[in-house]
């Protein structure tokens, strides 16, 4: 029964994707996905042997030096045998390991194997330690022993790529990178057969705030490492998550390189199987949180999310408490704009804001009444009157021009909040000076996901993270359940100051209809300002599903026009999202793997 249900429900999936998308490009969606599930999985992250062999015959010695940094405890010798391996065979030979043992006296072939080693390479280096001082302690004795110019830690039971060292020497050389990091993919028993890849986004300090997404493998400049003052023991269990604060804040540049270039270990004990393994990995992450915000001078503090092994920051608003204008535009559709305003005031928590409904062209007798009678019930309430054909930017900047509030909020009259300290949550990450628009957590009526954030291009133009996934749901490595950066939101609920807003024009009146927000938000980002996405703000969007493209007539060719428009101010930037990954396909919004992955 179970599985009929799941190809019934497939079924009514693809005839839903048929209706609003077409069968030709629903087709080439379904054949992507297709060839995904029926590629082989063993070694699919792995670079081919032609790709190696010209890795080999390059001159690596031009490139920085790389010192991988391993403590060793207690080590399983069959994974640290693989885990040595994995060095010995990189193609980059200009490269090191350095070995602190910390084993006791039960596990001397663990300092005896690396001792048979040594005497096949001198691209070993080893100390055995007189104590475990645990791993932060024992990770920097690793770093001592370090003639590189960029150092990268690794765990002693996972494996490296064998172009691992390759491509992040060849990157620092070619970028002049203070910080880099690539994709990992995790694996049980054979790292030819991972379970699944960690497909990162370009340096993202709101996610990083939210979980170490980062992890492996990190190399960074060595007298950066030692100028932060290495790992912090205080901070063991999230040792590597407080350092990549520390490394980051004082980082010029930080380089991400989207390959799979570290194999993680899932086994009972790692933090690679979940944080349920090593609880105190918690109290630590929030202690590294708290202390990266006071470096930073960013008031507020650490909880723990939605999940294990996420975070929530909690921000001190500002005060006294600023106004926030809500515009909403609205032509006709009472019942709907009553719901919107009726949730609004009886949910909202947060104490000084004014609500601006911007009339456009209704022409039902009732709407006028309801206009009549709303700012009596509802305060801080006025009714505007744009003139004019319907044009959801030109509407909204007639708006912005009566709004008295240090900062706004674009809301559409179908959306109704569920969170009470909505606007405390959005304000508080619109507030911090380099934030300049914050969107929310947007459900269609079945629970299902509307909005997570917007990727530029999906479906060759913008798409929504996570789009119909259940509520509720952690998301691709927890990216629906933490504070996120993004290239855009939607404007269906959209917090942006009011300064920053007067400061990119308000919203381009070119795009009466579509893509206006996305233009908008690309505009802020061009500003230097970042757009984030919180999922602790949380609404309704009566939004149909079904509602689907402007594919007809007149309507269709003004769509062609803003699209064009958009491709036409934004070129090839729209199909490079930083805080997408070219490892993740542009065919759905799922974060599911690209058909084929990219070559260099």
């Amino acid at each position: 029964m179970l599985r009929l249900k799941r190809l019934s429900e497939l079924f009514a999936l693809f005839f839903q994707m048929i209706r609003e998308d077409g069968l030709g490009y629903t087709l080439g969606r379904a054949t992507a996905f297709l060839k995904r599930r029926l590629r082989s999985k063993k070694g699919r992250f792995l670079p081919g042997k032609e790709e190696l062999a010209r890795e080999r015959e390059t001159d690596c010695f031009a490139f920085p030096k790389l010192s991988i940094c391993t403590a060793l405890y207690n080590t399983d010798p069959k994974f640290l045998r693989e885990f040595v391996e994995s060095f010995l065979h990189q193609t980059n030979q200009n490269s090191e390991l350095c070995l602190a043992d910390a084993s006791d006296d039960a596990h001397e072939a663990v300092g005896q194997y690396i001792a048979e080693i040594m005497q096949k390479t001198d691209r070993v280096k080893y100390v055995k330690l007189e104590d475990n001082g645990g791993i932060s302690v024992n990770t920097n004795a690793a770093a001592q022993l370090a003639t590189g110019s960029y150092l990268a830690l690794a765990d002693h039971d996972d494996i490296l790529a064998p172009n691992a060292c390759y491509a992040m020497a060849k990157a620092a050389a070619e970028t002049g990178a203070d910080f880099l990091y690539s994709d990992e993919a995790l694996f049980t028993t054979d790292y030819l057969r991972p379970l699944t890849g960690h497909f990162k986004p370009d340096f993202a300090p709101h996610y990083l705030t939210g979980c170490n997404y980062i992890c492996h493998l990190a190399a960074f400049k060595k007298e950066l490492f030692f100028e932060a003052g290495g790992l912090d023991a205080a901070y063991d269990g999230s040792q590597d998550h407080d350092l990549f604060f520390r490394l980051t804040e004082r980082a010029e540049k930080i380089v991400h390189l989207p390959k799979v270039l570290y194999y993680w270990r899932v086994h009972a004990g790692s933090t690679s199987g979940g944080v349920e393994a090593k609880p105190y990995v918690e109290e630590a992450a929030m202690k590294a949180i708290d202390a990266h915000l006071a470096r930073t001078g960013v008031k507020g503090h650490a909880v723990k999310g939605k999940f294990p092994s996420t975070y929530k920051v909690e921000y001190e608003l500002p005060q006294p408490a600023p106004l926030v204008s809500i515009l909403i535009p609205n032509k006709d559709h009472t019942d709907d704009l009553e719901k919107c305003l009726a949730a609004l005031y009886s949910k909202t928590t947060y104490p000084n804001f004014e609500v601006l409904v911007i009339e456009n062209n209704s022409t039902e007798s009732e709407t006028e009444a309801y206009y009549e009678s709303a700012p009596a019930r509802y305060k801080n309430l006025k009714v505007l009157r744009y003139q004019g054909g319907f044009n959801f930017s030109a509407i909204n900047n007639f708006g912005r021009a009566a709004a008295k509030g240090e900062y706004l909020v674009l809301l559409n009259n179908d959306v109704e909040v569920l969170t009470p300290n909505w606007i405390e949550e959005m304000l508080g990450l619109c507030s911090q000076p380099e934030t300049g628009a914050v969107g929310a957590m947007l459900y269609y009526p079945d629970d299902t996901i509307q909005h997570a954030g917007v990727i530029t291009g999906l479906g060759g133009f913008a798409g929504h993270s996570h789009k119909y996934a259940a509520r509720g749901h952690s998301g691709y490595m927890f990216r629906l359940a933490t504070v996120q950066d993004f290239s855009c939101c939607t404007a269906a609920m959209l917090m942006v100051k009011a300064s920053v807003y007067d400061e990119v024009g308000g919203l381009d009146e070119e795009f009466k209809v579509a893509f206006n927000d996305v233009d908008f938000c690309l505009a802020i980002r061009k500003a230097g300002y970042s757009v984030v996405f919180t999922p602790y703000a949380e609404a309704y969007h009566y939004e149909s599903k079904s509602r689907g493209l402007d594919k007809k007539g007149e309507a269709k060719e003004r769509f062609d026009g803003e699209r064009a428009r958009l491709k036409e101010r934004w070129g090839d930037a729209l199909l490079h999202d930083p805080f997408y990954n070219p490892n993740l396909t542009l065919d759905m919004e799922n974060f599911s793997e690209a058909a084929v992955l990219p070559k260099d």
